[in-house]
């Protein structure tokens, strides 16, 4: 083999293969905890993981987000939430004890009317 060849060969075994690689959320922030500790050069992590460097700029965003989202968490019970069905149902019975309510407060008024001597003609 001459030396054209053996470029050649190097240049193939380097590339991609052409899929897409996805990483793992564990490997994205071992690679993070990796990258921070400097214990390799950043060259030498990216290259092993055939990553870029806006790959590694990216993989700290999101672990910055994850931990801000993480600690403005309040300590507690979560809220629930409800499903369509269960809430149109809650909102009928809602307005159901609003109609409810309402006709017992004009009851109300008219027993209020009827026990302080008042007159029904004006």
């Amino acid at each position: 083999m001459n030396e054209t060849e053996n470029k050649t060969k190097a240049v193939e075994e380097q590339k991609p293969s052409g899929k897409r690689r996805y990483l793992s959320a564990e490997k994205k922030y071992q690679l993070f905890l990796e990258a921070e500790r400097g214990g390799q050069p950043l060259g030498e992590i990216l290259r092993r993981e055939g990553l870029y460097s806006s790959d590694l700029a990216r993989i700290r965003d999101h672990v910055k987000e994850g931990a801000l989202e993480r600690l403005r968490a309040r300590p507690g019970p979560k809220p629930q939430t409800v499903g369509v069905d269960e809430y149109a149902a809650l909102k009928q019975e809602l307005e159901a004890k609003e109609r409810a309510m309402s006709d017992m407060s004009v009851e109300l008024a008219i027993l209020r009317k009827k026990t302080s001597g008042g007159t029904w003609v004006r």
